[in-house]
C-alpha cells in the first residue's frame, strides 16, 4: 500500500550480549549434563535443516564444555556396504546412548527423507517405508525412556547462498562445500516439498519438531541451547568436593638434562617480536 513503511529486517544479537548469555547457557548444560551422569537419563538430540543452516555451529557451542566421556557427537558418513545391506534404523541404533550419556546427531536417519529423497539416493519404496517406520521407531525411543528432541534450522535462500559464498573464500571451512551442497540451490524447491512431507509424517505429539530460526546464527546458537536445557528436567546437583593436597617436596629425585630429550620447535618465539 502506498505509504506503508516497509518492515526492518531484525537486529541481530550483540556479540557482547551474545558471548555473556551463551557463557551463562554452557555452565546450565554442564549442570545438565551432571545430572544426567548421575540419574542414568538418555538424552539424544537430532539437529536438522538445510545446508549452511548452522546445524554445524550450534552443535560446537552445546558440546564445547560437555565431558566427552558421556557427550557425543555423531555425524555419520556415507553408509558403508555392509551398512546398506541393513536395516536403515540400525547404524544408527548402535550409535544411540546408554544409561547417563547424551547424543548429540548432526543430521541423523532423516537423511533418507531429505537428501536421498531429493536426490534419488534411495527408491520410492524406501522412502514410503521410512515415512511409515519413522514413527514407530521413535515411539520405541520415547517409550524405553529416552529423552529425544529434534531441531529443524530455518534459512532463508539468500542467507544461505552467502553463507556458500563465504565458505568458498575460507580455508578453514571449503571442506565443507560440496557438490551436493551446491545442488542444494538449484533443488531448493524439492527440498521444501520434502520437509514439509516429513513433519507432516514426523511431527508427533511425542516427538514433535521444534523449528529454529537461524538467519541469525548467534540467536540461533542461544535460542536452541535454552529450548535444550527446559525439555530436559534436570536438577541442579552439587559436584562431588574435590581437596587438592599439598604438594610434597621433592626429595630423591634429579631431573634429567633436556638434552636428552627432543623438543617442539618454539614456533610462538618468532611472534614475539
Amino acid at each position: 500500500m502506498p505509504g506503508t513503511k516497509k518492515k526492518s529486517a531484525r537486529k541481530r544479537v550483540p556479540k557482547s550480549a551474545y558471548e555473556a548469555e551463551l557463557e551463562r547457557l554452557q555452565v546450565d548444560l554442564v549442570d545438565m549434563q551432571r545430572w544426567i551422569t548421575t540419574t542414568g537419563a538418555r538424552v539424544v538430540v537430532i539437529f536438522e535443516g538445510r545446508d549452511a543452516a548452522g546445524k554445524g555451529g550450534a552443535i560446537k557451542r552445546v558440546a564445547q564444555y560437555l565431558n566427552p566421556r558421556t557427550a557425543r557427537v555423531v555425524a555419520l558418513p556415507k553408509p558403508s556396504e555392509r551398512e546398506s545391506g541393513q536395516w536403515y534404523f540400525q547404524r544408527y541404533i548402535e550409535r544411540l546412548p546408554t544409561a547417563g550419556e547424551i547424543v548429540l546427531m548432526d543430521r541423523s536417519w532423516y537423511n533418507r527423507a531429505g537428501v536421498e529423497h531429493v536426490m534419488g539416493y534411495c527408491t520410492p519404496e524406501e522412502y514410503a517405508r521410512f515415512l511409515r517406520q519413522a514413527p514407530v521407531f521413535e515411539r520405541m525411543l520415547v517409550e524405553d525412556g529416552i529423552i529425544l528432541l529434534k531441531y529443524w534450522f530455518s534459512v532463508s535462500d539468500k542467507e544461505q547462498e552467502a553463507r556458500f559464498r563465504s565458505r568458498l573464500k575460507d580455508p578453514m571451512r571449503r571442506w565443507k562445500l560440496s557438490e551436493t551442497d551446491m545442488l542444494s540451490i538449484t533443488k531448493w524447491e524439492d527440498y521444501s516439498r520434502a520437509k514439509d512431507e516429513m513433519f507432516e509424517y514426523t511431527d508427533l505429539e511425542e516427538t514433535p519438531w521444534w523449528t529454529v530460526e537461524s538467519e541469525d546464527k548467534r540467536a540461533a546458537r542461544l535460542n536452541v541451547i535454552s529450548h535444550l536445557l527446559s525439555q530436559v528436567p534436570y536438577e541442579r546437583l552439587q559436584p562431588e568436593e574435590v581437596k587438592i593436597p599439598p604438594r610434597p617436596d621433592a626429595a630423591n629425585y634429579e631431573r634429567p638434562s633436556k638434552e636428552l630429550y627432543q623438543y617442539v620447535p618454539d614456533h610462538a618465539a618468532t611472534l614475539r617480536g
